[in-house]
């Protein structure tokens, strides 16, 4: 069996001189009442093919809707989730309005066997958090991911050396 990829972008931003990162929570049901350790990088599955940072980027638009705004995305590595999915990832300095975050929708039996197809966001809301809620928040397999992005950014010049 081939092994399941995907392709994300951690935005970062910076608040008094603290970085910020930008996480998305997944919409539908089971995620509904989840909150510790259920969000996530913007991503998406990597079909054969694909080229993995235009898959980052195209997912970044279809969940919240607009373009990540740092086009000098920087590589950071992968991380292997639980369900053994892999995900690379890119970081980038940049802000996004949260409040306008429009994500595609994806269609779902629910109530479970009640035979009727509901539709329902990908992603129902995407927040900025400082580094250590961030750890909180983020899938327990993503959560390498955070250091890796400061650490990109601060190695580039894009953000200032972090205590």
């Amino acid at each position: 069996m081939p092994e399941r990829r995907s392709a994300g972008i951690v935005l970062v931003r910076l608040v008094d001189g603290r970085p910020e990162v930008l996480l998305v929570h997944p919409g539908g049901p089971f995620w509904a009442k989840k909150d510790l350790g259920a969000w996530s990088i913007p991503k998406g599955e990597i079909d054969d093919g694909q080229d993995p940072l235009e898959v980052a980027r195209r997912e970044f638009r279809e969940e919240l809707g607009t373009d990540c705004p740092d086009a000098g995305l920087i590589p950071i590595g992968d991380v292997v989730q639980k369900a053994g999915k892999r995900v690379t990832a890119w970081c980038g300095l940049g802000e996004i309005d949260t409040a306008a975050v429009v994500s595609n929708t994806f269609e779902l039996v629910w109530p479970p066997r009640s035979g009727v197809v509901r539709a329902f966001p990908e992603v129902d809301r995407a927040e900025y958090f400082p580094l250590d809620l961030a750890a909180t928040k983020i899938l327990a397999t993503q959560q390498p991911l955070l250091d890796l992005a400061v650490a990109a950014l601060v190695g580039s010049g894009k953000l200032p050396p972090q205590p």
